[in-house]
């Protein structure tokens, strides 16, 4: 079990790091390790009890649901099981509810044993019949919502993860699919793979960066003019992150269900700026893309 200091050192360090302006983003990966954790810890349980803390900013920009009766609708229902796709976990509870959850940009969420501690900062604390409990806090950016079947699609997350598009690590993510659809998509890459128009769902900025850094393409690049063996690259590239970083627990700014850290290195990423590229030796540069910033190699990304 973990300690009280323990999970209050790992909420200030998320904190801290968000604070110094690190955008602590949590992606397909992570979330489908939260979602398969979940899946086994709450399914079957009953909510007894909610609460929510500090919302008030969060509400007021609509990451939180500003109505309590939202959150009283879970009391008293029964999770049925967990789910995820892209950045977005949903907890299904009996009589067509549910919770989503999606900290896209810095969020912890925990699972607390009977007796266990509870930390001192939260957003949403779940308590259930079994005095088990579950607590939500973001960090950034992010979603808690809790809404009933009817009205899933309010939620522009949830249209945007639980559309059809295809996930990095779903079964049916093929290079004959992705290669057709990226063909079609007569823009730089960073729109083309991130975004509510992104031909896969679950990669932000940070995977991005990796996946640009791996296939050796400049991230400005059309999709649209990529070669054939580029667009195996840009594929196998993908494929080999989404391996790694599930393996490894998630990237290590990364906390999971029980306070676990993630093991999983970024290998391109805004801190490489002026720093040598580990294969060719280049400084690395960053360009301003899409709204915010992308680091490369000019070395390897020509």
């Amino acid at each position: 079990m973990r300690s009280k200091q323990y999970i209050a050192d790992i909420v200030k360090w998320v904190q801290n790091r968000n604070g110094l302006g690190v955008l602590v983003s949590v992606e397909f990966a992570e979330v489908h390790i939260l979602s398969q954790q979940m899946n086994s810890e709450l399914t079957d349980k009953e909510v007894a009890a909610y609460k929510l803390a500090n919302c008030t900013k969060f509400q007021n920009m609509g990451f939180i649901s500003p109505r309590l009766s939202d959150f009283e609708r879970l009391c008293d229902q029964t999770v049925e099981t967990v789910i995820c796709h892209g950045n977005v976990v949903r907890i299904k509870f009996s009589d067509a509810q549910n919770l989503l959850l999606a900290p896209e940009y810095g969020g912890i969420i925990l699972f607390h044993k009977k007796d266990g501690l509870i930390p001192e900062k939260f957003h949403l604390k779940l308590d259930f019949t079994d005095q088990t409990a579950l607590t939500v806090l973001l960090t950034g950016m992010g979603i808690i919502h809790a809404l009933a079947d009817n009205d899933l699609d309010t939620s522009y997350l949830y249209r945007r993860d639980f559309s059809q598009t295809l996930s990095p690590i779903d079964k049916d993510f093929t290079f004959e699919g992705f290669s057709e659809t990226l063909l079609k998509k007569n823009v730089n890459l960073k729109t083309a793979l991130v975004g509510k128009d992104a031909v896969v769902v679950g990669l932000g900025n940070s995977a991005f960066q990796d996946v640009v850094y791996r296939a050796g393409i400049h991230p400005k690049r059309r999709a649209s003019e990529l070669t054939e063996a580029e667009r195996h690259k840009l594929y196998d590239a993908i494929g080999s992150l989404a391996k790694q970083r599930l393996n490894l627990g998630g990237k290590t700014q990364f906390v999971d269900l029980y306070g676990g850290r993630g093991k999983y290195a970024s290998v391109m990423h805004s801190a490489m700026a002026g720093k040598l590229c580990g294969v060719c030796g280049t400084e690395v540069i960053k360009l301003s893309l899409g709204g915010g910033y992308c680091c490369i190699c000019p070395g390897c990304q020509k």
